[in-house]
């Protein structure tokens, strides 16, 4: 068949890139089409902490963390909870083989394109409280050295170089509207020529049309993202029945341009579209006080030790605690009737166990400045953190409890505190902090996190009480709910190839990344296990650039 291309990519994210990859390292010739300029290629995932799920690395090994394929593949369905006959098939697959790669070959794969991974590993998602149910047993957070900007750049280099030897080509500020189809195979894609724009990376872009295209291929990969950036469709697709009525309130922890179009766009032609209703919002969002895209959320990433109470005063049960189960808490804010909770911590807490989501509030991973990574644990908050408390307008500081309740009724947009509701639960916290033994299951939790010697040197302060003011100031941190991943999608096979929804396989049309689920249309099923989301592009954008390579034969 001519064409344009042998094949076309929509969408010049991650997943895109890698498959791009994999398909000018077999001679094929790619056109990737993305609706955004030449600034955001890498996509969403430029703007993430980089965080890789690995299973028996050596970095683990080194830490005298002893795990498994077998062990994180139980893990990993405990925390997906698959329950659908049909709509589960392939992500059950793609969840088996995606631990399999996380315990293989995946740190070869990508140290051989020059990625490298910090010596520590960190401990996300520590799950539900049960062996058997949700969370990492062990820890499993493989942090880049260089964070979601070295993890595009691996990538990246390679693909711009195939572009300068004409088997790659860029089409910026092409909207894709439709898939072109012949004889019930995808054959290429038309949409809209989009105006121009100078717009930095991650800021939203103008949608003024300025003309049309078509583009054809024997095979068209679908690499677009998600819904997280349209508030609409995230509240049209939320699972009430599981999470409750879709929050009022939100924050957006994706750039604009993940608006889930081509997802219905696949669909409309004919795809299998499934597990719509499962998704991936965090609970500790706060704005951020130098916005780059509408609404911009960065999520703290926190130690154990905050007390967390909902917007009444009241502390969330157990096993709600900071970096525990994701979900859980999500529902149980959202069950309070209000779209927003509070962090209570002292400046001991902030200092050492606050870190911030994003590429960009993490200037020394990113930047690869070993010295500057050293200075957290000199006493101080890092840099981004006490911009934060500077100039964020969810962080509320003062010296005494009383005034701290003040300071957060003054920014909360619910009921009124109670003090007296605040200090008791507060004095009760307190009254377990300083004890060599505790019933208090979050304290149990702190020294568990402790007993892991990178957490007790780095990530996780000493017990004391939030009252005692050696440790102070108090602080308040008002927390909002932030849109981020779309865990269903666009169903696969293991080749990444899109089916029907009879099942049969969609001749022509594949899917990689956040728009088939990070693979198979749902490879977490209803919870993430946290560093599993690039890994997921990258395995699935793998897996479809290598099989189209294979069958165009």
């Amino acid at each position: 068949m001519s064409g344009d291309a042998d094949v076309i990519v929509v969408g010049a994210g991650l997943s895109g890139l890698v498959a791009t990859y994999e398909l000018v390292r077999a001679g094929r010739r790619v056109i990737v089409v993305d609706q955004e300029n030449e600034a955001n290629l890498g996509g969403q995932a430029f703007w993430s902490l980089g965080g890789l799920f690995l299973v028996d690395s050596p970095e683990q090994r080194r830490m005298g963390i002893r795990d498994s394929a077998a062990l994180a593949l139980s893990d990993w369905l405990g925390s997906a909870g698959f329950d659908r006959e049909r709509e589960d098939h392939w992500p059950r697959r793609w969840a088996e083989a995606y631990v399999d790669f996380a315990a293989g070959e995946k740190r070869a794969y990508l140290h051989r394109l020059g990625l490298r991974v910090m010596p520590t590993v960190g401990w996300a998602e520590r799950g539900a409280g049960s062996a058997s149910g949700h969370g990492n047993s062990v820890p499993r957070f493989h942090l880049t050295w260089g964070t979601g900007p070295e993890v595009v750049r691996v990538f990246r280099e390679p693909v711009l170089a195939a572009a300068a030897r004409g088997l790659v080509t860029f089409r910026y500020r092409h909207r894709v509207d439709g898939l072109i189809t012949e004889g019930g195979a995808a054959a290429g894609v038309r949409g809209t020529v989009l105006e121009p724009s100078a717009a930095p990376r991650g800021a939203a872009s103008s949608r003024e049309p300025a003309g049309e295209f078509a583009l054809r291929a024997q095979a068209v990969v679908v690499t677009s993202g998600g819904i997280g950036g349209d508030h609409a469709l995230v509240r049209r697709n939320w699972p009430a029945d599981r999470l409750g009525p879709a929050p009022r309130s939100m924050i957006t922890g994706v750039p604009a341009y993940v608006d889930g179009r081509m997802l219905g766009i696949a669909e409309e032609a004919g795809a299998s579209l499934v597990n719509r209703d499962r998704m991936w919002h965090y609970t500790e969002g706060i704005r951020n006080w130098d916005p780059i895209w509408p609404d911009h959320a960065i999520r703290i990433i926190p130690g154990p030790s905050s007390l967390w109470l909902d917007a009444t005063g009241r502390r969330l049960p157990a096993p709600l605690f900071p970096g525990h189960d994701t979900l859980a808490t999500l529902r149980h804010i959202v069950s309070t009737g209000h779209d927003y909770s509070w962090f209570v911590l002292t400046r001991s807490i902030v200092e050492k166990e606050f870190a911030l989501s994003g590429s960009e509030q993490n200037p020394d991973v990113t930047g690869k400045d070993l010295k500057l990574v050293l200075s957290r644990a000199r006493k101080g908050a890092p840099g981004p953190v006490q911009a934060f408390l500077d100039k964020g307008e969810d962080f509320v500081v003062r010296r005494t409890l009383p005034e701290l309740v003040a300071g957060m009724n003054a920014i909360a947009p619910g009921p009124r505190l109670d003090a007296a509701q605040v200090e008791r639960e507060v004095v009760a916290r307190d009254r377990e902090a300083s004890a060599a033994y505790s019933k208090d299951f979050q304290m149990m939790s702190v020294a568990n996190a402790r007993a892991y010697w990178p957490d007790r040197l780095t990530r996780v302060a000493r017990p004391h009480r939030l009252l005692d003011p050696a440790h102070g100031p108090l602080i308040a941190v008002r927390l909002h709910l932030l849109t981020r991943k779309t865990l269903g999608g666009l169903e696969t096979t293991l080749d990444s190839q899109v089916v029907r929804p009879g099942g049969e396989p969609f001749e022509g049309l594949y899917a990689a990344g956040e728009a088939a689920g990070f693979g198979g249309g749902g490879v977490h099923g209803y919870n993430a296990l946290e560093g599993s989301f690039l890994g997921g592009c990258v395995f699935s954008g793998r897996a479809a650039g290598r099989a189209i390579a294979r069958s165009l034969g």
